[in-house]
Order: structure tokens, then C-alpha cells, then sequence
């Protein structure tokens, strides 16, 4: 009799392990969308991003190991202090699984550091240096959408191979400038160009001319503008008044979006090339998608959007894979797992948390060869995935060593 109550407990405990084991920690799944809403960047990702990850949920079924999905967001600013503290009060009050989007460059390092030391994860969408997965590495730390050296390779390659052998830069003076100019300039002079000078600028800045006569004198066949959203928008407006293209000098676009095409219209960006990892208008996949996506935002989606939609969802297929949501566990399988969604085809993750997948290099139509609202862009290439991603084993993470 004592033999079998033993058994009975034994197989209780056990039962009870393993029901926990296939279970979220704290009887929910909770992922915050944390990225600039009110600033600069707020058409790059903003709230569509939000909508994006919510799309990702009610797909999934709005639960994963029976229980809810809750997605919060916030807005940080574009101030690492603020996002840090975002961050902090997340993960350790509100019982935050994991941290996406985090648009601009210091403030996913500075969230990816407090990652790092809880041993919580996030997925970078909207940011782009490839310090992420390079020296300020995590192991819970994934970069998803794009970095500076896809977009180095995209629209630095094509302008090169066109004949833009000199450069000078027009850069934002912040980590996601630094790293853009550098990816550029070294992808520049190894295809036997030059870079003649570069000059940097505050980010949000509404007065371009100073730093436009600087790149409009320097005589380089291409200025590139390493810098993003509204910055990029007002720098090619305000190049138009000083007759730059008109004189002959070439504007690069290094991180140019849909979204930010439609900010400024087909008049002013026809012509300009651009590189990104998503195009709604690629295949009935992606139309079908984005129909969905506009349906609830008034706008197509760009890559920060849709790799957001793809990093919500592959975030959710790790911890029904793993059966919890541990950190450990799902880390495991976000490295393990492909990625094979509308965004992601093929998609491989690195040991340094890069996802690797193709990107598109594009070019703005002229408003005649529009055929429809949103039709703004001409594939060029397909650009596979090795070529625009740095090897990981050479990426100068400590976790590929």
C-alpha cells in the first residue's frame, strides 16, 4: 500500500513537471513594440509596427501554449535613457517576454545591453548597425529586417557599379550614421572607389543647406545620405532647391523605405535607388498581406513593418517549439529554427542572432509608370542573403569565436 501512494506522488510530480515544462512561466505571453511613434522615424515603423505585431498575434490565434498573447508598446523618443528605462521597468515589473522593433541604432544597443544582463530577448527591426550582432552581440539578442551592410552592398554596390566611384557623405551623428558611412565607404573603396570627405548632422535636423553646400562643393559623383526617415525626406527636398542633381551629382538613398517615398511623393524621389527586404507589390504573397496590413493602417507596409509581423510570429513558433517561455529555451530555437514567412523566405539565424534572408535592391518609378496608389518601385535585383549579410563567424561576436 505505502509502495503504491509513493508511485501515485512519484507520477503526481512528475505529471506536474512536465504540464509546467509545456507552459508560459507566469500564465502569459507578453511582447513589448517599443520604438520611436511621435519623431523622426515615426512613418518607418511608428504605430503601423504596433498593428503589424498585432496582425502577427490574431494570426498565430491570439494564444500559444493555451495561454493569451498581450502585445504593449511605447513610445521611446529616440532617447536611449528613456528606452532604457522602458526597458527595465518591462522586464522586471510587468513581466515583458520579449522586446521588438526598438527603431534607432543607440537605443537597441542600449535595450540589447539589458537583454544581455536579465537574459531576456529582443528582436531588432528598425535599427540597422550591425554592432547588434557584431561586438555588442547577445545571445538573446536576434537582428531581424535589415543592418548597414545589406544596405551598403545594395545601394552602394549599384551606384558604384554605375559609375559613382567617389562619394561624400552626409551622415546623422548618432551609432546608425557612423555605421552606415563605415559599411559604405568600405564597400566603396574595395570596388576601386574613393570617399572625399563627410560631414555629420544632428538627428531631426530641419536645415540641411550648411551641410548640403559641403557635399554640393566637394565634386563627388554621389552624396550619400546616411541617415533615415524625415532627415532623409527634408535632405533630398532641400537638395532639389540647391540644384543638385540637376548639377550632376548623384543622391544615395542609403536607407530610404516605402513608407518615406510616400512622405515625399513620386515627383521629388523618381529615380532615386534603394535597398529593402520587403515589397508589397512583389507577389500575390506579399499583396495579400499588405491588402490586410493597409486595411487596418491606411498604408502599405514597408520592411520595419513586415519584419516586424515576421519576428512577432517566428517569436511565437520558438516558444510553441520549446514548450515554455524561458528564455533559454526559446533562444535555442529562434537560433535553430528557419524562417519561412512573407517576409523571411528562407531565412537562416546565425549563432550572433543574425537572420539572414534576401533583400530587393529597388528604384523609385517616375509618376508615369505608376499604375496604381503605392506602386512606387521597379525591382532591379534580388540580392541573396550571403552576399548582403556579413558572415557571422566573421562578425566579430564573441558567441561565433
Amino acid at each position: 500500500m505505502r509502495k503504491n501512494l509513493i508511485a501515485s506522488v512519484a507520477f503526481l510530480l512528475a505529471s506536474s513537471t512536465a504540464v509546467l515544462a509545456q507552459s508560459a512561466t507566469d500564465g502569459k505571453v507578453k511582447i513589448g513594440i517599443l520604438n520611436d511613434q511621435s519623431g523622426v522615424y515615426a512613418d518607418f515603423g511608428g504605430k503601423s509596427s504596433v498593428e503589424a505585431a498585432k496582425m502577427a498575434v490574431e494570426d498565430f490565434g491570439g494564444k500559444v501554449l493555451d495561454v493569451p498573447v498581450e502585445i504593449v508598446d511605447a513610445d521611446h523618443q529616440n532617447k536611449p535613457d528613456i528606452a532604457s528605462n522602458i526597458a527595465r521597468q518591462w522586464y522586471d515589473t510587468e513581466q515583458v517576454d520579449a522586446i521588438m522593433e526598438l527603431t534607432t541604432s543607440s537605443v537597441a544597443l542600449a535595450v540589447q545591453a539589458i537583454g544581455k544582463e536579465k537574459k531576456k530577448i529582443d528582436i531588432v527591426t528598425g535599427a540597422a548597425t550591425t554592432d547588434l550582432t557584431g561586438k555588442a552581440c547577445s545571445p538573446y539578442g536576434f537582428h531581424w529586417a535589415y543592418d548597414t551592410h545589406a544596405l551598403a552592398v545594395g545601394t552602394g554596390g549599384a551606384l558604384v557599379k554605375q559609375g559613382g566611384d567617389s562619394w561624400f557623405f552626409l551622415t546623422a551623428d548618432y551609432a546608425f550614421g557612423y555605421s552606415l558611412e563605415q559599411q559604405t565607404s568600405d564597400y566603396v573603396k574595395a570596388s576601386g572607389g574613393k570617399v572625399v570627405g563627410a560631414v555629420r548632422h544632428p538627428l531631426s535636423s530641419q536645415d540641411f543647406s550648411s551641410f548640403l553646400l559641403q557635399a554640393q562643393s566637394s565634386g563627388a559623383k554621389v552624396i550619400g545620405l546616411a541617415n533615415a526617415g524625415l532627415d532623409t525626406s527634408n535632405a533630398i527636398k532641400q537638395a532639389a532647391e540647391f540644384g543638385i542633381t540637376q548639377g550632376g551629382q548623384h543622391l544615395a538613398a542609403l536607407l530610404f523605405t516605402l513608407a518615406e517615398v510616400h512622405g515625399l511623393g513620386l515627383e521629388a524621389a523618381q529615380g532615386l535607388t534603394l535597398t529593402e527586404g520587403f515589397y508589397w507589390n512583389r507577389d500575390d504573397e506579399s499583396r495579400a498581406f499588405a491588402k490586410k496590413f493597409f486595411a487596418r493602417t491606411g498604408k502599405m507596409p514597408n520592411m520595419v513593418h513586415t519584419g516586424t509581423y515576421s519576428a512577432v510570429t517566428q517569436y511565437l513558433k520558438a516558444v510553441q517549439k520549446a514548450g515554455t517561455d524561458e528564455t533559454e529555451a526559446v533562444a535555442k530555437q529562434l537560433h535553430e529554427m528557419p524562417v519561412d514567412d512573407v517576409f523571411g523566405r528562407g531565412g537562416t539565424v546565425g549563432a550572433n542572432g543574425r537572420m539572414i534572408h534576401d533583400m530587393y535592391l529597388l528604384q523609385v518609378k517616375k509618376p508615369s509608370e505608376s499604375k496604381e496608389p503605392w506602386d512606387y518601385f521597379n525591382v532591379l535585383a534580388t540580392i541573396p542573403g550571403k552576399e548582403a549579410y556579413i558572415d557571422p563567424a566573421k562578425s566579430g561576436c564573441d558567441l561565433v569565436k
